[in-house]
């Protein structure tokens, strides 16, 4: 049985790709670009996971990021963090060093906008294109295929990925040149820290006030206050159960590349660093992997 959900593939001529990374993002990821017809070749630090993706999907799989890369048309990656990106993409084994000319390298990590920007520089002084592409919506959006790509990078290259990236994507959009991608999905982890703590004190409260707080968000769901955190979080906060979803330790270093960005251009985010501290402390408490919505464990 596939992990994936059920999701209609556009029409889209097979391409020849590689997938570098196959986390709990980039394993169902890498799933819909070979449910597209795509012929995928992946590459994961563990051997065993790309040989269980290989053997779910029917795709190849590779020893290094070179020799996965080797005759793509496009090279799909989504890693941990910049030193990461460095490690599969740089190097004699690095990704950069086994494509053709005129390929187009897609990170979906969640870097630093300069990480972006220097392997773009990398890239075209090799021949290749470089696009910076972190995506939101979750584990349940990678397994659905409806994952929001924030995009930076050149307009043709990204009008050539667009297509092929939907398979995975509910919305693929280009914001500007490179590490535009990557500071609009600054933004969307800084909206995102001010909503969940926001649920959270008003769960707590009304909790505290005696209030039956699902009907409570069942009303004001319906209203101003709506937001995707309250409804497929806000029962989950009540309940107590944090075990799945996007982890406080990723949610951290988002918010660290968020705060750094800040010092270099003097944007003031007072709300951000404190519900940074506020994740540190969940942390401390033991709650490293559990989904953003603890921070209501502060509270109760």
């Amino acid at each position: 049985m596939s992990s994936l959900n059920p999701k209609t593939y556009d029409s889209v001529p097979s391409r020849k790709v590689a997938f570098l990374g196959l986390g709990v993002m980039g394993f169902p990821m890498a799933g819909h670009l070979a449910k597209a017809g795509h012929r995928v070749t992946v590459y994961n630090r563990s051997a065993a996971k790309s040989a269980a993706w290989a053997a779910e999907f029917g795709g190849q799989s590779a020893p290094t990021p070179r020799e996965a890369a080797a005759g793509a048309e496009m090279v799909f990656c989504c890693v941990g963090n910049d030193d990461d990106l460095r490690s599969v993409v740089l190097g004699d084994d690095g990704a950069f060093a086994g494509m053709s000319k005129h390929a187009v390298f897609v990170d979906h990590t969640t870097a630093s906008a300069d990480v972006a920007r220097e392997l773009s520089k990398i890239a075209q002084g090799k021949g290749l294109q470089f696009i910076d592409a972190p995506v939101s919506g979750g584990q349940a959006g990678a397994q659905n295929g409806l994952l929001t790509v924030m995009c930076g990078g050149d307009s043709a290259t990204f009008d050539a990925v667009k297509p092929v990236a939907m398979a995975f994507s509910r919305a693929v959009t280009l914001l500007g040149e490179s590490g535009a991608g990557q500071l609009a999905k600054m933004v969307n982890q800084i909206c995102i820290a001010g909503l969940v703590q926001g649920l959270s004190e008003a769960i707590a409260f009304g909790m505290r006030a005696g209030l039956d707080m699902e009907a409570v968000l069942g009303v004001i769901s319906k209203g101003a206050a709506q937001s995707w955190q309250m409804e497929n979080r806000g029962k989950t906060m009540i309940d107590g159960k944090f075990d799945y979803g996007f982890a406080v330790d990723w949610m951290r270093k988002d918010l660290g590349l968020v705060l750094d960005e800040a010092k270099r251009n003097g944007a003031r985010l007072p709300v951000t660093a404190l519900v940074d501290q506020f994740y540190a402390d969940v942390q401390q408490a033991g709650g490293a992997r559990w989904d953003t919505s603890s921070l209501i464990t502060r509270l109760k």
